[in-house]
């Protein structure tokens, strides 16, 4: 089947790809400067925009459904056997590839609610669980952040592999929507379910943080 002309990766797609390429760094730096109400805002952004993001791989447009992208391990030996891929976007190993990042994103952002510097910042959901457990979500917190700077890094390096290697120009398509020889194959569905998709989850997030338990009152 030939490309129609139409866009690779939707707005939605292309806007929360550069949008994380962001948090990613910002989430490392306001950790190590100790700017604890600039990384818990940046905890809520990429947990909204991981949420929408999977919504978006079940409702969006074609090439940014999972569906599309994500294939069995048949596939994926068909694809290292030289068979190409059935995909104009990601191709096998680049679609698991995108639900690993997703993952560890999503646990990174959602174990750090329950972290704690034991002075001055608690995460909001710090007072809803037992010590145990928020112990075991501070080395998650810290674990799923090195795993994902590696995971971040390999998905760097393959791009530019395909990029200057290959010639396959990844980034114009994640930019412009497509480049040369990476167009869909069909429309891309209306940008704004997305936003209303983004913010139905920001809107949930805040009532459910909402609920959390508040410390005890310090009684003198």
């Amino acid at each position: 089947m030939q490309a129609t002309g139409s866009a690779l990766w939707d707005i939605p797609t292309r806007v929360f790809h550069w949008l994380i390429v962001c948090c990613v760094p910002l989430a490392w730096w306001s950790a190590e400067t100790e700017n604890y109400e600039a990384h818990q805002w940046i905890g809520y952004t990429v947990i909204t925009l991981v949420v929408t993001r999977i919504a978006w791989g079940f409702f969006g447009s074609q090439h940014s459904r999972f569906r599309d992208f994500v294939v069995g391990p048949g596939g994926i030996l068909a694809y290292l056997r030289g068979q190409g891929s059935v995909s104009v976007g990601h191709n096998p190993l680049g679609g698991w590839s995108v639900l690993a990042l997703l993952s560890l994103l999503l646990l990174q952002a959602v174990s750090g609610l329950f972290n704690s510097d034991d002075v001055l910042f608690s995460g909001p959901l710090y007072y809803a669980a037992e010590s145990g457990f928020r112990d075991a979500m501070g080395v998650v917190h810290e674990v799923a952040f090195n795993v994902l700077l590696g995971l971040v890094c390999l998905h760097i390096l393959a791009v530019l592999y395909y990029q200057l290697a290959r010639g396959e120009n990844l980034l114009g398509a994640m930019i412009r929507g497509s480049s040369e020889g990476r167009q869909g194959l069909s429309a891309p569905v209306p940008w704004w379910r997305a936003l209303v998709l983004l913010a139905v989850f920001a809107l949930a997030l805040w009532w459910g943080l909402e609920q959390a338990p508040q410390p005890a009152p310090v009684i003198w």
